[in-house]
């Protein structure tokens, strides 16, 4: 059965996405820890992190390296997290949140956001990725 990550890239499930190439894409996750969150997902359906291949891994840190640095661009924070967590869906994620305290990475904090903000945050996000 296909992960409701498998779902949201077939277009399957609404997704706001921040980055798509042939091996990942970057979504707005449905429940940020903080504005900005942003979750990185290989297209191919790998439940545990330590099974990508050496190639594959290393791409989604490039592709999240490229988005840290327009997440600071964007929301001016200290640093961004990059947690690999893999409890709530089977299927291999980065998580990237903007931070300045590590309260800011709890994920207890999590809140569902509508479909505006999740639009507004991503559309940033994108502009400052095209902004290079």
């Amino acid at each position: 059965m296909a992960s409701i990550f498998s779902k949201i890239i077939a277009g399957e499930l609404p997704g706001h996405f921040v980055w798509q190439d042939d091996d990942c894409v970057a979504i707005m996750t449905i429940q940020p820890i903080k504005p900005g969150h942003i979750l990185v997902i290989p297209k191919e359906e790998i439940d545990h992190w330590d099974d990508l291949s050496e190639a594959l891994s290393a791409h989604l840190l490039a592709v999240s390296r490229k988005l840290a640095r327009a997440q600071k661009r964007v929301y001016q924070c200290r640093r961004v997290s990059l947690q690999i967590v893999g409890l709530e869906v089977p299927h291999t994620h980065l998580h990237l949140v903007p931070i300045d305290e590590m309260r800011d990475i709890d994920f207890a904090g999590a809140e569902m956001a509508d479909a505006a903000s999740l639009t507004a945050e991503a559309e940033k996000i994108r502009e400052a990725l095209a902004a290079g």
